[in-house]
């Protein structure tokens, strides 16, 4: 018997061992954690940075660059002698605001239609979401979407016409109760109604579109969860307080902080449009009064010292606000360091 010399077979190759991560790719945090450089991390992010560009440069040239001229709240801004030559006043111009009876009343119409707005209209467009979430349908859920969010798309012009032609002195409903004997009402020119007014066309106009941001955190929901709530022997009430609402909470306060920033700010336009209507006493509110003792009246230095007020007091709310949220143990606009 001829033996076969037996080969051995070639020993595989020694894997190369791996090439050490130069520093200026890789960088170890404060706790050891490995994280890429900034270098490394913008190129990787380049195509969302190209996508996030046009947001970024709009805040950079509408609300950062300007905020330098908020110098003119301590001068005697006058627009031919720019900021270097006006006269530097200090706080005149705030003892000016402070003194004025206009101030106060644009100040409080400010707060009462702030807290109206912030009870009533804020948890609709939560309500409207839970409702259209609950809908099976996709054909009818699309078209309730669909018809709740066209009065966003509508100018204030023309809300505040059609208003007029339902709630005005000879609108429909005042012409229907005079008819009946009930007496004419006239919501539109009452003062006492006001707030109420002009909270019920802002929730009639922008309830369907806040809903986009609650659809979306709803979406989000595991479905197990529900599935794990049901075999449990949760009905759909409690389905929704033990799932749904905690489930869009965090969306919910953070949404709530944010328009606490803008809480001052009710509506310009809106306002403007139905201010002579009722008068400057019950109508007025902090944006008109700026825009009425600023570009009309050319009183710049104090127009721009309310402004200035009404920009500390929306960021100490979101601070406070968002103080609150850690406190509750919600992230709020950011999360918190442990």
């Amino acid at each position: 018997m001829v033996s076969t010399p037996v080969t051995s077979r070639p020993k595989a190759a020694a894997a190369e061992p791996a090439r050490p991560v130069t520093g200026h790719a890789r960088r170890l945090d404060r706790k050891g954690r490995t994280r890429l450089s900034f270098a490394a991390r913008f190129r990787r992010d380049r195509v969302m940075l190209l996508l996030v560009m046009p947001g970024f440069l709009y805040f950079v040239v509408f609300h950062w660059l300007p905020i330098p001229g908020n110098i003119i709240a301590f001068e005697d801004y006058q627009p031919y002698l720019g900021f270097v030559d006006s006269v530097w006043v200090g706080l005149d111009n705030f003892a000016v605001a402070f003194s004025d009876p206009a101030f106060w009343y644009a100040l409080r119409n400010t707060l009462v239609i702030m807290v109206m707005q912030l009870v009533l209209f804020f948890p609709v467009p939560i309500a409207l979401a839970l409702l259209l979430n609950s809908i099976m349908s996709p054909k009818l859920k699309k078209f309730v979407q669909s018809v709740i969010y066209l009065p966003h798309f509508l100018g204030w012009v023309i809300i505040v016409s059609l208003f007029t032609q339902i709630l005005g002195p000879t609108g429909l409903i005042p012409n229907f109760l005079d008819s009946l004997g009930m007496g004419r009402i006239s919501p539109m020119t009452d003062p006492a109604t006001f707030p109420l007014l002009v909270t019920v066309q802002t929730i009639w106009k922008d309830a369907g579109w806040g809903t986009i941001m609650f659809l979306a955190a709803l979406a989000s929901i595991d479905d197990s969860l529900y599935e794990a709530a049901a075999i449990d022997g949760a009905g759909p009430w409690r389905r929704t307080w033990a799932v749904t609402i905690p489930g869009i909470m965090p969306i919910v306060i953070l949404l709530l902080i944010l328009n606490l920033g803008t809480a001052l700010s009710v509506g310009f336009e809106q306002i403007i449009l139905q201010r002579n209507n009722v008068g400057a006493q019950a109508g007025e509110v902090l944006d008109t009064y700026v825009y009425f003792h600023g570009i009309v009246d050319g009183q710049w230095g104090t127009s721009a010292a309310v402004g200035l007020v009404k920009g500390i007091v929306g960021l100490f709310l979101v601070l406070g606000a968002n103080k609150v949220a850690h406190m509750f143990g919600q992230d709020g606009v950011y999360s918190r360091e442990h």
